[in-house]
């Protein structure tokens, strides 16, 4: 009984490397290419908000399409799931540097710090817990679509104050999120009995790759408000 609860063990820990391995390779690949558009092709980030804004909003919503596509690949075990997301991954890194470009560096490793330990401290949190996180989940995804709401009004008004509280609302709901997410993956992988396949590998590593960058873009804008 020992061995098979070592063996059941040494497998789930091998699950969770898997999955965070995915999210370390998002992260990083995303990390990377705004590393480059921020330094070695700076002079394009500029003749793009100076001079071609609308390629600008093109992209970000042609990224929010391969998401959902990458997402249904994933949902259907296709083997197009990992490049998918490691091609969204990508293009969110292309992206994000236009939002990072407007913060200072302190502010902007203050914001990806936090949002390290934070996601971390979650993570933690989510993985041990033996209390069913299910209804912080369902609360959480109702709020995001409040807040998603109220940022869409807000790019009308242009309220900064506004702007803070969705960004504190924000990083409440995506930490909530973070634990409910790394406890679905514990879930997952009892429920399959250790044989998850590839999809759902990617789709878990997804959604806390999305949890880990929107989180730390909330923190950012709360960061900047002490600058």
């Amino acid at each position: 009984m020992n061995n098979t609860i070592i063996q059941t063990q040494t497998g789930l820990s091998q699950f969770y490397a898997k999955v965070y391995g995915f999210v370390a390779m998002g992260i990083g690949l995303s990390a990377v290419v705004s590393g480059l558009m921020l330094t070695v092709f700076q002079q394009h980030l500029i003749n793009v908000l100076v001079g071609s804004p609308m390629v600008l909003y093109l992209i970000i919503f042609g990224e929010l399409g391969l998401v959902l596509f990458a997402s249904r690949a994933a949902a259907r075990n296709t083997p197009m799931a990992l490049p998918l997301f490691l091609i969204y991954s990508a293009v969110n890194g292309y992206t994000l540097s236009f939002v990072i470009a407007r913060y200072t560096q302190t502010t902007v490793l203050q914001a990806f710090v936090s949002a390290a330990v934070m996601f971390a401290v979650m993570a933690v949190i989510g993985l041990v817990t033996k209390k069913d996180l299910s209804a912080v989940g369902k609360f959480c995804l109702a709020a995001l679509l409040g807040v998603i709401i109220a940022s869409v009004v807000n790019m009308f008004i242009g309220s900064g104050t506004m702007s803070f509280i969705v960004s504190l609302a924000s990083v409440l709901i995506f930490a909530g999120l973070i634990a409910w997410d790394n406890q679905q993956m514990r879930l997952v992988y009892e429920e399959l009995n250790g044989q998850v396949p590839m999809g759902w590998i990617v789709s878990l590593a997804l959604n806390l790759y999305l949890d880990f960058i929107n989180l730390f873009i909330h923190l950012l804008n709360i960061f900047a408000r002490r600058d």
